[in-house]
């Protein structure tokens, strides 16, 4: 497997979550909801987006044969 930028991408949620104090406040709070709280689930759907590219380069690469 030869190293594309795209990969890059899949660091992003794990940076993000990894990096505890960067939300761990309870304010600013969103529908009563802490920021802490919050903040990790907005990061599912956000590790989701995160991966579709990822997942398109690797299904291109499988379709054009350069994946062997």
């Amino acid at each position: 497997m030869k190293f594309h930028p795209v990969y890059l991408l899949l660091l992003v949620p794990f940076v993000a979550l990894l990096w505890v104090p960067l939300y761990d406040s309870a304010e600013p709070s969103l529908a009563g909801v802490p920021f802490f709280y919050w903040y990790q689930m907005a990061w599912t759907l956000l590790g989701a987006i995160c991966t579709w590219p990822v997942y398109r380069h690797e299904e291109r690469t499988r379709q054009n044969g350069a994946g062997k």
